[in-house]
């Protein structure tokens, strides 16, 4: 292991934040194989952490700290380890950092060490779906054109990874099996950009797909937001390899604001995508409805062309791409009635493009945990778009009043019907007695699910199995 801050032998590591998405685990195992004496702490008690703790039985080196900090920790660590989640400006780092504690992430760490070309891949909605597509061309392109031409050797294939959001490979535990000549797939939130940041890192080939209102909760302005977005591309710079590739949304205008302002760059390489660049024989192929789907295929197809990937070979592959679970994914058609499970729908806009995906008859389920975003266009939208509106959570008033404004015009036959109720449950229920034949009842929450549920997945899970419950 190289002499940086990733150097652990002997040395207290605390990791901040266990968490249920892997991200504290993988920091943990990183750890303890690495000889460090390693604490885990969390706010939360350890029955809400449990499946994260059983992923770490084997440690003898590590602890549990948990439901709750303590001061003496982070005075006597030597590195801490923060989850992506936990505000920078938290009590417990201003301690760490008046001791002169080292404080890094997963993700720094991993951009220390990963010597292979790294795509990064970040936006407000899309970006799981992008990244997705993204691997999946490279691996059905680049990774069976390395066999194919005799290159399959352990030495030079390129072996194609990806990780994030998305459920898939951890980080750090992988690192050892990652060579030069592969390429990661990453997809990044605002806030691992803020942590890169830190140590001024970027991938080699960053996208952007586009910078809607999020995380407002957190970054509290969208200026904020929109400058921890914006570090994917300030930190690039070109390696012995290839120049950095920056890539904007042409329809977004956020990032063709950005794209003005990195063309001038000389090391750098700026480009454009947009749902309009999908040739019609490649979209005939595409399983994914609605245009924001063509966009992600876009996004995808501008990064696949870095490997000189053409239309054809996309053509070729794109057929067998399937939904990634929780975006639109269809959960169930009972007495045709079609159960769509958006549950990823963290956002206003995702919800809207969700809408804009179907064109028959929608009831749709929305509303989840605050994280202080307008939803008046979501209002707008929905009163137009959606037969039904069942709405649930801490948001459900709120996403209600913005509907009855946007639809106080309306004619009383085309008034959305709007209801709220306390669980997924009678959203479920009520969704399935209002439907009938030819319609789609979509869970497109535009929020958070952390009021009601642990994560977006938990939320789909239970949306899929309430579905289940339908009699036909």
């Amino acid at each position: 292991m190289p002499d940086t801050q990733c150097d652990f032998t002997g040395k207290n590591v605390l990791i901040m934040g266990l968490g249920m998405f892997g991200g504290g685990v993988d920091a943990a195992k990183f750890a303890a194989k690495n000889n460090a004496k390693v604490i885990v702490t969390d706010k939360n008690k350890a029955e809400k952490l449990q499946k994260s703790i059983n992923q770490l039985k084997e440690f003898t080196n590590i602890e549990f700290h948990l439901g709750g900090h303590s001061k003496a920790d982070f005075e006597n660590a030597d590195i801490i380890i923060v989850n992506p989640a936990v505000n920078p400006n938290n009590e417990f780092l201003q301690i760490a950092r008046k001791k002169n504690k080292l404080i890094t992430s997963q993700i720094n760490i991993f951009f220390e060490l990963c010597r292979a070309t790294i795509i990064g891949i970040t936006g407000a909605n899309g970006k799981s779906t992008t990244a997705a597509l993204t691997a999946y061309l490279l691996k059905n392109v680049i990774a069976k054109q390395s066999q194919k031409t005799g290159h399959g050797t352990r030495a030079t294939s390129h072996e194609i990874w990806l990780s994030g959001n998305i459920g898939n490979q951890p980080l750090l535990n992988i690192i050892d099996k990652i060579k030069p000549d592969d390429i990661v797939v990453l997809e990044l939130s605002s806030f691992q950009l803020e942590q890169l940041a830190e140590i001024k890192k970027a991938p080699q080939i960053a996208l952007a797909t586009n910078i809607t209102p999020n995380h407002l909760d957190r970054h509290g302005t969208f200026e904020s937001y929109c400058a921890a977005k914006e570090n994917i591309f300030k930190f690039q710079s070109p390696n012995s390899n290839r120049p950095a590739v920056s890539i904007f949304n042409a329809e977004d205008k956020i990032t063709s604001q950005w794209f003005e302002k990195y063309k001038k760059d000389k090391n750098r390489s700026c480009l454009k995508f947009s749902a309009k660049d999908v040739a019609e024989e490649i979209s005939n192929k595409f399983a994914l409805p609605g245009k924001a789907n063509l966009s992600n295929l876009a996004a995808a197809m501008a990064i696949a062309k870095q490997f000189e990937i053409s239309d054809e070979q996309i053509k070729t592959a794109i057929g067998k791409f399937k939904s990634l679970p929780h975006r639109l994914e269809q959960a169930a058609e009972i007495n045709g009635v079609k159960y769509y499970n958006d549950s990823i729908a963290t956002t206003p806009e995702s919800t809207i493009a969700a809408l804009e995906a179907f064109s028959q008859p929608k009831i749709i389920i929305a509303g989840g945990s605050d994280k202080n975003v307008p939803f008046d266009k979501l209002g707008e939208k929905i009163a137009k778009k959606a037969k039904a509106a069942i709405l649930i959570g801490q948001t459900a008033e709120k996403i209600a009043k913005e509907i009855e404004k946007k639809s106080a015009t309306e004619s009383a036959e085309k008034k959305v019907k709007v209801e709220i109720v306390a669980s997924l449950a009678e959203a479920v229920k009520l969704a399935s007695k209002i439907a009938v034949k030819g319609d789609v009842v979509l869970l497109s929450p535009s929020c958070a699910s952390y009021d009601m549920f642990d994560n977006f997945q938990q939320r789909g899970e239970e949306f899929i199995r309430l579905t289940g419950r339908i009699k036909s």
